[in-house]
């Protein structure tokens, strides 16, 4: 029964976690993962990494990207053979998955969608400064991040906001994809964390608003990647875009500051209504 606020929004968090079952499958695929790529490739590491590793990506699982680093021997690196080295994994793969039809190259990853979850395997290598090298295809580059980085800044944060920070960046990203998938998603987490930066989640409803709200002013602008390399994780933006997520985090903010005021009013179920409206159906109704 959903008669608050806060039992609301504890259920639209427990909406959004991937079950224990889902975890165990996405372990046993990275392993499969690594084995097809090893047939062609030396391989010194392979880790699961992004939304995933982070503690960030939210149900259903079959809406998810689930990322499989592997680290290669230094020997398949060159300067210029980032869509190369990314259609040899393709290949490779496709070889051990010769029945999924749907294995290509995007952007800084081989995708393979399987029927189950999508499984993005991205190739690198350890970089001599710290953290890897991963190959961008569509611009020909080699980009400097440490995913394993992330997953320590992220967890640090999240142990700031007594553990609320995870929940709530899972929660903006049900509204983004309520909206069509406007930002992506690394780019919403650092985003969702950088606003928060200073200030303490006091509870979701306020923590909801807060960020709709200054995130608006952040959107059109350059954001560095966290782990201390300057690669902008903004750059796919076109003005047209920014501008419609903009619009989208202005009518959030106005939505969640009348949900909230009717929360304040005592109209408990036209704050969930509300709320509801801005999150989609994970968000739970009254009853």
């Amino acid at each position: 029964m959903i008669k608050t606020i806060r039992d609301a929004f504890w259920q639209f968090k427990a909406n959004l976690e991937i079950t224990s079952l889902q975890e165990t499958t996405t372990s046993t695929r990275q392993q499969s993962v690594r084995s097809a790529v090893e047939n062609d490739f030396a391989v010194l590491d392979s880790f699961l990494t992004g939304s995933y590793r982070r503690n960030t990506m939210i149900a259903p699982l079959s809406a998810a990207d689930i990322d499989v680093f592997i680290v290669l021997d230094p020997k398949y690196y060159a300067a210029s053979n980032q869509l190369s080295l990314l259609s040899a994994v393709m290949r490779a793969l496709k070889r051990e998955y010769p029945k999924t039809p749907k294995i290509k190259p995007d952007g800084q990853a081989v995708t393979i969608t399987f029927a189950d979850f999508k499984v993005d395997v991205v190739p690198g290598f350890y970089r001599t400064d710290g953290g890897f090298l991963i190959p961008d295809g569509n611009l020909s580059r080699w980009i400097a991040t440490d995913p394993k980085k992330h997953v320590e800044l992220w967890s640090a944060s999240n142990k700031v906001h007594s553990g609320s920070l995870v929940p709530l960046i899972k929660m903006l990203k049900c509204w983004n994809r309520n909206n069509g998938d406007l930002f992506r998603s690394f780019h919403l987490e650092v985003l969702v964390r950088n606003v928060l930066t200073g200030v303490t989640i006091s509870d979701y409803p306020s923590g909801a608003r807060w960020v709709f709200d200054k995130m608006r002013a952040q959107v059109w602008t350059k954001v560095a990647d966290p782990a201390g390399y300057s690669d902008d994780v903004a750059a796919y933006l076109q003005k047209a875009h920014a501008d419609k997520m903009i619009a989208a985090l202005d009518k959030a903010f106005h939505r969640a500051a009348v949900a909230e005021t009717n929360a304040q009013q005592g109209f408990v179920k036209a704050a969930i209504d509300g709320w509801r409206g801005i999150f989609g159906d994970y968000f739970p109704p009254y009853n």
